[in-house]
């Protein structure tokens, strides 16, 4: 609540804003300004529309932000002269007229007033050259930002791809591998079965022999994981078994056999089964059986990697998704995980620590993995130095948000440049390496866009980057900033 007061000259001719100003220039301040009286409360609200300019003249401000669902308080002052509010309105409408903070008074305070109009015409009036100085400098900032923030985001697009080819190219080049092996050993099939064909087995024969390969295939299937160990002295056992039973080759037989879970029992079993004479060439016609199978399951298996790492790229792109939706962020971290596995060193452990009991939240899922990756990336790198360390995921509920906490085990972050990691261009990378967006669009979507909050604890040895989420919430603006 104000009471206006009346406006002198004199007074507001002492303040370091209008001491320059010529006596006439005063007049007209005073004359379409006022001076009011507020008592202790709320002066002005963030986000409402930006009305007037304010400048103090006697009393306390305090200023805040709003941090998530938290207003934090950023600067305390009694300094006659300090001002606030509609400090932009002579850019008009090219830029959003709200206020960007909220702004209390301890104590019964005077000020100085300004209607927004008015303020932008005097210093249009007066100061044009300031203004066109002004508008560069706040337009150029906010286009180089811009133009920053989607090379920042290029960068990380052409660092996720290339992870994503390394990480496409394994199971691809597996699976061709195996169709090329797998070629060849059905030609060697068709030559033997050439050869059964001949007139070698008899018809008894053959069908137990077909009989014992549907059952050897059945094997493959459910075959048993052996240590190293335990395989070299398999092999070593049915290398004897297929010696002592004149089978050529046995060296190249027993491998493919053991990794089919197959044993000398086995072997016994077709043995009394088919006659010493014909035993060979069914030998080797299991073997290629076995080999088929196993170089299916290769092909299967590899198949199956390309199609995960597809629909993980599809999660984390979130292509086919509503942007704005109940989401599940276990699935964007891991999705996030699976992206960026390729720049995770071999020495670097990643634990998932996740409450399973946590409830999907509404979110723009795309713009959270973004969160994540810049956060992770970051982790990455603070560990690669030393190619050691790990990294450890968690969620959990804290009260009534979400928590995701990104823990590495790198050298921290110093405590004189903590509070600056979250400025825009701030970096501590090589130069080519960063831009210093990372975290300011990570700090941006987590809190302006989500109503969220982002904070780090570090310490040599454990570095904490921690996002808290509301756990329901209205869906926020999409033209708010990211």
């Amino acid at each position: 609540m104000s009471s206006p007061l009346p406006c002198h000259v004199q007074e507001i001719g002492q303040l370091f804003l209008f001491e320059k100003l010529a006596p006439e220039q005063l007049t007209r301040l005073c004359a379409d300004g006022r001076v009011e009286l507020y008592a202790p409360g709320v002066v002005y609200t963030e986000g409402q529309p930006a009305s007037c300019f304010y400048v103090l003249l006697e009393g306390t401000v305090v200023m805040y932000r709003k941090v998530g669902r938290d207003d934090v308080e950023v600067n305390r002052t009694s300094q006659r002269g300090v001002y606030a509010g509609a400090m932009q309105a002579y850019l008009g409408d090219r830029t959003p007229q709200v206020y960007n903070n909220t702004l209390r008074v301890t104590e019964p305070t005077r000020f100085f007033v300004l209607p927004a109009d008015t303020f932008a015409t005097i210093v249009q009036e007066w100061f044009p050259m300031a203004v066109h100085l002004l508008e560069g400098l706040f337009f150029g900032v906010k286009n180089t930002q811009q133009a920053i923030g989607q090379r920042e985001r290029l960068l990380a697009l052409g660092s996720l791809s290339a992870g994503l080819t390394h990480e496409l190219n394994n199971p691809a080049a597996a699976a061709a591998r195996a169709v090329a092996a797998l070629r060849e050993r059905v030609a060697g099939m068709r030559h033997d079965l050439a050869v059964i064909a001949g007139g070698q087995f008899t018809t008894a024969t053959l069908t137990v022999l077909i009989e014992v390969q549907q059952q050897t295939a059945e094997r493959v299937a459910k075959a048993p994981q052996l240590s190293p160990l335990e395989a070299a002295d398999r092999e070593d056992t049915l290398t004897d078994w297929l010696d002592d039973h004149s089978i050529g080759h046995s060296w190249q037989i027993a491998p493919s056999l053991v990794q089919a879970g197959l044993d000398d029992a086995w072997l016994d079993h077709i043995a009394a089964k088919i006659d010493q004479a014909t035993l060979p060439t069914a030998i080797r016609w299991l073997s290629q059986t076995v080999e088929n199978e196993l170089l299916m399951n290769e092909i299967a298996e590899s198949t199956a990697r390309i199609s995960h790492l597809v629909d993980g790229a599809k999660q984390y792109a979130q292509l086919d998704r509503a942007p704005y939706r109940p989401v599940d962020v276990h699935e964007l971290l891991d999705s996030t995980l699976l992206m960026l596995a390729g720049n995770i060193g071999p020495g670097i452990a990643v634990i998932k620590n996740y409450d399973s009991t946590l409830p999907a939240i509404p979110a723009y899922a795309a713009e959270l993995n973004q969160v994540w990756t810049n956060l992770i990336d970051n982790a990455i790198a603070a560990m690669n130095r030393s190619d050691k360390g790990s990294l450890t995921i968690r969620t959990a509920r804290v009260q009534d948000r979400l928590l995701v906490e990104i823990r590495d085990t790198g050298a921290g972050i110093d405590a004189e440049i903590r509070d600056r990691i979250f400025d825009p261009f701030f970096t501590t990378k090589p130069v080519g390496e960063g831009t210093g967006l990372g975290l300011d669009i990570a700090w941006r979507i987590v809190v302006d866009k989500h109503h969220g909050n982002l904070q780090v604890e570090s310490v040599p040895g454990d570095t904490r980057f921690q996002v808290l989420l509301p756990l329901t919430a209205p869906a926020p603006n999409p033209e708010e900033s990211q």
